[in-house]
């Protein structure tokens, strides 16, 4: 996909702001807490107010949202306080009646992005009001080419307010770990990179999982120069029906906001420009290094080849992946990074002394 396909992009919303920030409840439970947080959260200075209605749910039973009565609790939103108003669609159905309703905003889930048909389906829907705005959230699985998709598919149904939304990724009952959704923010990075005109929002209230995180990783986003963020608040979080952890309260989010650092790219000064030339420096020396240790590796394939031996040899991977990272840990890199280089690396020589 060329940077060009998203080049004749327009605002999201008619009162976008830098950052732009979209924020209220996970769910719209009642009309009185949608009304009570869409106030408190217009005092605050958000301009689009968000609210799951359909909320899909991993387990049959649990609180799935109120569906298309909510919808008038939002249009109420929008007469008292000025605010637009979003909500999140999985069906055409719920394009329909968001839709009916003069919805200003839509966005698509990661169980719906990581399904190019309900995606599809969605963006027919959608052919015919391209006046809305319409925030693609990354899939659940770390995948940059099906996110892109996502948002082909809604280009070339002529959707032109489109956005994306950084929301982390699933982790498949990995152990331990810090966030509910791992970041993989080089997927972010790189959806940046080949689309620089499409904006990009951060969603730290189901990356993190838990309200504590939320700053910490807003603030990361902006640093990373991301567009915006998208951020669930509560006016009694504690006692939310859906991702009661998460979500924040109005004046939690107000001091975010307030607390925010916006970082603005400019030239290089000439102290930057010469830590840069060291970078490049060090990756030149990486890359040398690297080209040796493949050709050392293509040796050992031939060798392995001549006496009939086996590629993959993993007792002797581990050792070496547990020396290198004794070695990391004496270095102050970081083990978890190092396993990751490793793996590339192993896996990388596997593959040319297979293709010998």
């Amino acid at each position: 996909m060329s940077e060009s396909l998203f080049s004749d992009l327009q605002p999201l919303c008619q009162s976008e702001a830098q950052p732009l920030v979209i924020a209220g409840p996970c769910s719209a439970e009642s009309e009185d807490q949608v009304l009570a947080t869409a106030r408190e959260l217009s005092a605050v200075g958000v301009t689009v107010f968000r609210a799951g209605l359909w909320k899909p749910r991993t387990s049959p039973g649990s609180f799935a949202g109120v569906g298309e009565r909510g919808l008038s609790w939002l249009q109420r939103v929008k007469r008292e306080t000025g605010m637009a108003i979003a909500t999140e669609v999985a069906t055409a159905q719920h394009v329909a009646a968001a839709l009916d309703a003069g919805i200003d905003m839509l966005w698509l889930g990661a169980r719906t992005t990581a399904n190019p048909f309900a995606t599809q389906e969605i963006a027919d829907a959608l052919a015919s009001h391209h006046e809305v705005g319409v925030l693609v959230k990354n899939p659940v699985n770390p995948d940059v080419e099906l996110w892109l998709g996502a948002l082909q598919r809604l280009y070339n149904a002529g959707m032109r307010r489109l956005g994306a939304v950084h929301r982390g990724f699933d982790t498949y009952g990995m152990g331990r770990r810090l966030y509910r959704n791992e970041p993989h923010w080089h997927i972010a990075l790189e959806l940046m990179r080949r689309c620089p005109t499409l904006p990009l929002l951060h969603d730290p209230s189901h990356l993190g999982g838990k309200r504590t995180l939320v700053a910490t990783l807003a603030q990361q986003a902006m640093d990373m120069g991301f567009d915006g963020l998208m951020i669930e608040a509560h006016c009694n979080p504690d006692c939310a029906l859906s991702d009661a952890a998460q979500q924040i309260t109005p004046s939690a989010l107000r001091d975010l906001l307030q607390g925010l650092i916006i970082r603005r790219p400019g030239e290089s000064t000439e102290s930057l420009t010469a830590l840069r030339e060291l970078i490049d420096n060090c990756d030149r020396d990486l890359l040398e290094a690297l080209a040796k240790r493949m050709q050392v590796s293509r040796e050992i394939g031939q060798f392995k080849k001549s006496h009939k031996l086996q590629v993959v040899q993993t007792a002797r991977f581990d050792a070496v992946l547990h020396d290198r990272l004794m070695q990391a840990s004496e270095l102050g890199l970081n083990p978890d990074f190092i396993n990751k280089v490793m793996q590339a690396i192993h896996e990388e020589s596997v593959r040319q002394q297979l293709d010998l």
